[in-house]
């Protein structure tokens, strides 16, 4: 009678949870219950059904054994660190000369960055696609390396103009005060207090560039694999077991590298 009289009739216990909350957790089960799935299922034992047949490593055993997967994760690696990199040198310099100099275009420059991050990407891989075609550049990992970069590149300048944005211009001044130059101010002042958001932003671009499929299925060459790419042509044939343990190694291989840029973004805040 006590439940009865607090939830009301045919009310539930789902009336105790408040509407938001309760959106909240439809939304985040909707979201990450079939990863949690998907994890589970490359430690199962069966092979061809869902059914749990036991704990088992021999799928994480396989991979560690296929060399064309070997072959595509190293790619994969090779071209997120040198995408990352490049992404974060001439992000960060542009990021900082948005924020200390005023010129003709610099709002229309700031627009564009906008208007890379909100591009499909199936818009930017053909549009690359076609820019390599009419530079007769030959589809490999140079071109990979240059597409992802692009892509990158408007991560790691809008994160680190958001950390310039807080950033006290005076510390700048009194290090001009005391004799050192415009480089040695943004190098001694400026970048080791960006630091963080630089580095967030090299974790954010490699995991993007990791992740990515779409852009490199269009502007990678038949001889140079790279791991999304690897996964898709697997799954074509049906999912396996080792498809769910390649995938569940890249998803906290992503997560890790998401959680540690988050981090590095709220301990600079801090």
């Amino acid at each position: 009678m006590k439940n009865t009289a607090r939830f009301g009739p045919g009310k539930g216990i789902a009336a105790a949870i408040p509407p938001g909350r309760l959106y909240g957790v439809l939304i985040y089960a909707f979201l990450y219950l079939p990863m949690a799935v998907l994890i589970l299922g490359s430690f199962n034992a069966s092979k061809y059904g869902i059914g749990w047949q036991g704990f088992t490593l021999d799928w994480y055993e396989n991979l560690a054994n296929d060399a064309e997967i070997l072959a595509a994760a190293r790619n994969s690696l090779a071209v997120a660190a040198l995408s990352a990199s490049l992404a974060t040198v001439v992000g960060t310099l542009g990021a900082v000369g948005l924020h200390r100099y005023r010129f003709r275009g610099r709002k229309f420059l700031m627009g564009l960055l906008f208007v890379t991050l909100m591009s499909p990407d199936i818009v930017m891989a053909v549009s690359l696609l076609v820019l390599f075609i009419g530079l007769h550049l030959e589809l490999g990992l140079f071109t990979l390396w240059l597409a992802h970069t692009g892509f990158c590149l408007p991560f790691v300048t809008l994160t680190v103009h958001a950390r310039l944005q807080g950033f006290d211009n005076a510390l700048v001044e009194a290090a001009r005060d005391l004799g050192a130059g415009e480089w040695t101010a943004i190098r001694r002042v400026v970048l080791p207090l960006a630091l963080p958001a630089i580095a967030a932003g090299w974790l954010m671009s490699f995991t993007l560039s990791l992740d990515d499929a779409v852009v490199s299925f269009f502007v990678t060459g038949p001889d140079f694999e790279v791991l999304p790419l690897r996964i898709y042509s697997m799954v074509r044939l049906g999912v396996k077991p080792e498809v769910n343990a390649l995938a569940s190694l890249l998803f906290a291989v992503s997560l890790s590298f998401v959680v540690l840029a988050q981090w590095l973004l709220l301990k600079d805040r801090h």
